[in-house]
């Protein structure tokens, strides 16, 4: 586990949050300030995760079958203890249906992070996967440290480059010479392994930004701790917020209204993954976010931490 003086210090300041240029829940582009604090310099691995399930005894959510009540008409051999896994196409699909490429899997869980038959054989140093937010915030909880907000998340991502495209500038090298970890080739068919990975690579294989955080775009998703909203608050006059959760908003508010009939709230993931791309995924940029479900933990899911100075 990294120790606080392995922790990289964050300056406080004032950013450009969001963009304009790409998907809508992004804007509108606003000033944004955040106080300072340290933060993790690499999503956490498996042999950080394993520590804290050795001390704890910890169980993560992918390995409890799931509250039936929550999943109205889910199949019974689906309430099992699983989790989601990538499963690569054998040819082009419809990008607009995600079932092509995602697949339930029972016994996908940290431990296992494609299956029952997987295991973290050289893994170690790779980040864990198949944690909901509840596993984030209990690691946090037991490090002594915080998940982070949207807004101090999207600032260190974006290495003092303020209004840049991405974490190392407003150039993308990424299917020729990339400098992260996301998919290059025919998505989800084909991936050449430009980069050198078609899943999760090492912490710190790739360049670090300007604060020196490194992963800060693709390899894995990473949750904050700020509940989802599609359309978020302006302050007003566009003015600077005054606090890390400035853009965030409810509980309520981060409810899927095209899944009512499953009421499970979603937070923000931010960074991007391995499996981003142009053609479907264009998010290993500092401004990009999804909502994800806080029961939710996939195969392309981690997190890292901080510390409020």
């Amino acid at each position: 586990m990294n120790q606080p003086d392995d922790m990289v210090p964050i300056p406080g300041g004032e950013f450009a949050m969001g963009s304009d240029r790409h998907y809508p829940d992004e804007g509108p582009v606003q000033r944004v300030h955040v106080d300072g604090f340290r933060m993790d310099p690499y999503p956490v691995t498996n042999r950080q995760f394993a520590a804290f399930v050795a001390e704890t005894g910890f169980v993560t959510l992918a390995e409890e079958p799931p509250d039936p009540d929550l999943y109205p008409g889910a199949p019974p051999e689906n309430l099992v203890p699983g989790s989601m896994v990538f499963v690569m196409s054998p040819g082009p699909v419809d990008l607009r249906n995600y079932a092509n490429w995602w697949a339930w899997t029972p016994g996908a869980q940290w431990r296992h992070p494609t299956g029952p038959g997987s295991d973290l054989t050289g893994l170690d140093d790779h980040p864990v996967v198949h944690v909901c937010h509840r596993d984030a915030a209990a690691y946090a909880e037991w490090a002594g440290r915080a998940l982070p907000s949207e807004a101090e998340w999207e600032f260190a991502a974006r290495g003092g480059l303020d209004g840049a495209e991405f974490t190392w500038g407003d150039d993308d090298p990424q299917e020729t010479e990339p400098v992260a970890n996301t998919w290059q080739g025919g998505f989800p068919f084909e991936n050449t392994e430009v980069d050198g990975w078609t899943r999760t690579s090492p912490v710190g294989s790739f360049p670090p930004n300007g604060y020196g955080m490194y992963d800060m775009a693709g390899n894995v998703w990473e949750w904050t701790d700020d509940w989802y909203a599609r359309e978020r608050p302006v302050t007003e006059g566009g003015g600077a917020c005054c606090s890390p959760a400035g853009r965030g908003g409810s509980l309520e508010g981060s409810l899927d209204s095209l899944m009512a009939d499953i009421p499970i709230p979603r937070k923000v993931v931010k960074g991007g993954s391995h499996l981003c791309t142009p053609q479907y995924c264009f998010r290993y940029r500092p401004a990009a976010r999804q909502p994800e479900m806080i029961d939710t933990g996939m195969s392309h899911i981690g997190f890292r931490t901080i510390i409020r100075n």
